[in-house]
């Protein structure tokens, strides 16, 4: 597992959003921006069970995320790494500490009922930044 450099660490807990890539059933790339979380270890993001995004990891863990500094968008990070984990998030803790974080509120205001949250955990292989 890579590191992340540490004057690069400040960007992973900005309320700036990760641009997370996963690979589609046909080899396409899919993009999506995404809130996030940095454990001091890997990078989680929530998503629901009937995303693409979540279909594609299931079939190959592989994916890419950027982070483009919120202050300057010259000087960003990129992360190649593979999904680690998959926790359910039943009680949806991890979605409502993310609606904290980004907008400020206990609950995240955009469930849904029958929505099935789950935690991605990443594991950093590869960081590019500039």
């Amino acid at each position: 597992m890579t590191q992340i450099s540490e004057d690069y660490k400040d960007l992973l807990s900005t309320t700036a959003l990760a641009h997370i890539a996963t690979i589609g059933p046909a080899g396409e790339p899919q993009t999506t921006p995404v809130w996030f979380d940095w454990d001091g270890t890997h990078i989680l993001f929530s998503q629901t069970k009937g995303r693409q995004k979540y279909k594609n990891l299931q079939r190959d863990p592989r994916i890419a995320l950027s982070i483009v500094d919120p202050t300057n968008p010259y000087r960003y990070l990129e992360v190649r790494g593979r999904v680690v984990r998959v926790d359910e998030d039943p009680d949806l803790r991890f979605i409502n500490s993310m609606a904290k974080k980004y907008m400020g509120v206990d609950t995240y205001p955009n469930h849904q009922p029958g929505d099935e949250r789950v935690v991605i955990v990443i594991a950093p292989e590869h960081t590019t930044k500039m």
